[in-house]
C-alpha cells in the first residue's frame, strides 16, 4: 500500500570496514591509488594525442579506453574515500540510483570497446594489407560511438527500472556503492524475480562480450602461429596484454552479476577490483608492455626536460 510507505530520500552505505583505524589506512591506500589511476590515464590519452607516432587506430581506441576507465573509478572510488573519514556514510537518493546507471552505463560500454579492440586486433592481424581501409577514423568513431551507445541502453534500462521501485524502510546497503542486486533487495516488494531478471540481462551483455572476445584471440592466435616469428611475437605480445585486460575486468564482472551464489565480502572484493584496481592495471599493462608507448614516454619527457638546444 503506496500510501503507507515513507519515501526514503538517502541511502546508508556500510563500506567495507567497521574498525576506524582500518578506515584510516583505507583512506591513505585508495587515495593513493585513486591518484595513479587518474594521472596514469591521462598520461595514455595526453600521450596519445600529441605523439604523431601514436595515431593510429589501436592507439585510438586505447585513448578511448582510458577514458572510459577515469570514469568507471570516478563513479564511486571519491564517495568511498570520503566515507572512509566520515561519520555519516549516507548517500542522497538520486546520488544512489545516478550510481545504478553509471555504473552499468560505464561497465556496459567498456565490454563493447573491449569487443572493438579485439575486432581492431582481428584486422590488423588477418587482413593486414587492408587494415587502415577497414579501421579508418569514420569507422573507429562509429564503433566508439556505438559502444557508448549500448553502455547507456544497457545502464537507462536498469535506472528505469530500480528508480520506480517502492522504498519504504531498509535503506542500509552492505557495499561502498549503490550496487544494483542490494539496492532492489531493500525494496517494499518480493524482488527475487526481478533481481533475477536484472542478472539475467547484466548476463547476457557479459557473457555475449565475453564470448565474442574468447573467440576473436583464438582465431587470431591459430592465425599467428601461421606468420613469421617477429610478426607472431610482437602480435602475441599485444594480445596478451588485451587478454589480461579483459580477463580482469569479465571475471570479477560475470562473478558478481551472473554467478547465482552471493557472498557479501566476495563481492565486495571483486567490486573493489573491477571498479578500482582495473582501472589502475590497464595503463601499467599497455605501458610496461607495449614499445611504441615507452619510446613516446621518451620522447614526451625528453620534449619538456631536455634543453632546446639539445634536442
Amino acid at each position: 500500500d503506496r500510501d503507507n510507505q515513507t519515501v526514503l530520500s538517502e541511502f546508508v552505505l556500510l563500506g567495507l570496514s567497521n574498525s576506524k583505524n582500518l578506515q584510516v589506512l583505507l583512506f591513505l591506500i585508495f587515495l593513493l591509488l585513486y591518484l595513479l589511476i587518474m594521472s596514469g590515464n591521462i598520461i595514455i590519452q595526453i600521450l596519445i594525442t600529441t605523439d604523431p607516432h601514436l595515431h593510429s587506430p589501436m592507439y585510438f581506441l586505447l585513448a578511448n579506453l582510458s577514458f572510459v576507465d577515469m570514469w568507471l573509478s570516478s563513479n564511486t572510488t571519491p564517495k568511498m574515500i570520503i566515507d572512509f573519514l566520515s561519520e555519516n556514510k549516507t548517500i542522497s537518493f538520486a546520488g544512489c540510483m545516478s550510481q545504478v546507471f553509471l555504473s552499468h552505463c560505464i561497465a556496459g560500454g567498456e565490454m563493447v570497446l573491449l569487443v572493438v579492440m579485439a575486432y581492431d586486433r582481428y584486422v590488423a592481424i588477418c587482413k593486414p594489407l587492408h587494415y587502415f581501409t577497414i579501421m579508418n577514423l569514420k569507422r573507429c568513431t562509429g564503433l566508439v560511438l556505438t559502444s557508448w551507445t549500448i553502455g547507456f541502453i544497457h545502464g537507462i534500462s536498469y535506472f528505469l527500472v530500480v528508480v520506480q521501485l517502492p522504498f519504504c524502510g531498509p535503506n542500509k546497503i552492505d557495499s561502498f556503492f549503490c550496487d544494483m542486486p542490494l539496492v532492489i533487495k531493500l525494496a517494499c516488494m518480493d524482488s527475487h524475480d526481478l533481481n533475477t531478471l536484472m542478472n539475467a540481462e547484466c548476463g547476457v551483455v557479459a557473457v555475449t562480450c565475453f564470448m565474442l572476445l574468447l573467440f576473436s584471440y583464438t582465431y587470431i592466435l591459430i592465425t599467428v602461429r601461421q606468420t613469421s616469428k617477429n610478426g607472431a611475437s610482437k602480435a602475441l605480445s599485444t594480445c596478451t596484454a588485451h587478454i589480461t585486460v579483459v580477463m580482469i575486468f569479465f571475471l570479477p564482472c560475470m562473478f558478481i552479476y551472473v554467478w547465482p551464489l552471493s557472498i557479501t565480502w566476495l563481492d565486495k572484493f571483486l567490486a573493489v577490483f573491477y571498479s578500482v584496481f582495473t582501472p589502475l592495471l590497464n595503463p601499467a599493462i599497455y605501458t610496461l608492455r607495449n614499445k611504441e608507448m615507452k619510446n613516446a614516454m621518451k620522447r614526451f619527457i625528453g620534449k619538456f626536460l631536455c634543453p632546446k638546444g639539445n634536442s
